[in-house]
């Protein structure tokens, strides 16, 4: 025992030499396979990244190309750079292409505030609320999902046609606000049921009824959700072109798609390079909806346990 009290310790394990504190384990270095593995991974990232993105960049370069230019080069350096292509496409319809801009911004504007108001609401029964036939009419709502809209396109014609409504923006934003966007009230239901019925209860101790629950409880917590619906709706309807080409018929009424489409000509000379250049303005306001909304986009899905 005397021997072992006398023993001197070692300077690295007592921490003596190294002012009184352990020394720091050494960090393992990757092993060469583990980099080349890892190498190969990020470079096929890179290479289907510039894959799927090349698309979008050949359209800018070529918006900034004369016309007889736009298919005789495929790479993404332009010989020459001609930006009156900006120029003649925001003169060159009917109209100015803000005027169509404005156009599809009130459509969107619509849409959005309808499933906002519509959907929320249907999602706030069927989360809340008990009543007879609930689990069928949300199983109907789901079903509704699988249910091409070409099969309902021609019916929703005739009905609108019959009230007028053809050639007006009415067939395509008053369906919003009767929650005919299945997703996003299974969007919202998902979203609700994670909410704990705690707060509905002391909201009725307070005497609250479900109007006053929805509006001051439910709905401040449901911003992920709302986001979310509001981007995806926004990005649907900026693009839609099916429902704008079969309700709008005269160029005072047309969408951004509807007049993109007018730089094409089937029987003459089609303006490439003005359509391209308004393709890019077109392409702004979603750059810009998708690039703040995303945190919201991702909170949104991710509180819904949607993967």
């Amino acid at each position: 025992m005397t021997d072992l009290q006398s023993r001197p310790i070692p300077a690295d394990a007592s921490g003596a030499g190294t002012g009184g504190q352990g020394a720091s384990p050494a960090t393992p270095k990757p092993r060469p396979r583990r980099l080349v593995r890892r190498g190969v991974r990020h470079a096929i990232m890179i290479i289907a990244s510039v894959v799927m993105i090349y698309p979008l960049l050949w359209m800018v370069v070529s918006s900034l190309r004369p016309n007889e230019e736009i298919f005789r080069n495929p790479s993404l350096f332009p010989i020459s750079l001609d930006f009156s292509n900006y120029a003649r496409g925001w003169e060159s319809l009917a109209q100015p292409f803000s005027h169509y801009l404005m156009n599809s911004t009130l459509l969107v504007l619509g849409c959005v505030i309808g499933n906002l108001i519509a959907c929320s609401l249907t999602a706030y029964a069927f989360a809340r609320l008990k009543f007879w036939g609930r689990n069928i009419a949300f199983a109907v709502m789901l079903m509704t999902l699988m249910l091409p809209i070409h099969v309902v396109i021609v019916p929703q014609y005739i009905m609108f046609s019959q009230t007028g409504w053809v050639n007006t923006m009415l067939p395509l934003i008053l369906p919003k606000f009767l929650a005919t966007d299945a997703f996003f009230v299974f969007l919202m239901v998902q979203f609700i049921r994670g909410i704990p019925r705690e707060l509905d209860e002391a909201a009725r101790i307070d005497g609250a009824g479900h109007f006053r629950t929805f509006f001051q409880v439910i709905l401040p917590l449901m911003l992920p959700a709302l986001a979310t619906t509001t981007i995806f709706t926004f990005m649907w309807m900026w693009n839609d072109f099916f429902g704008s080409l079969i309700y709008l018929t005269t160029p005072d009424n047309f969408t951004v798609p509807l007049a993109l489409k007018s730089f094409l000509d089937t029987q003459g000379s089609s303006d490439w390079g003005a359509m391209f250049a308004m393709s890019v303005v077109s392409l702004i306001p979603l750059f810009l909806v998708f690039l703040f909304g995303q945190r919201f986009l991702v909170k949104g899905f991710a509180t819904t346990g949607i993967k």
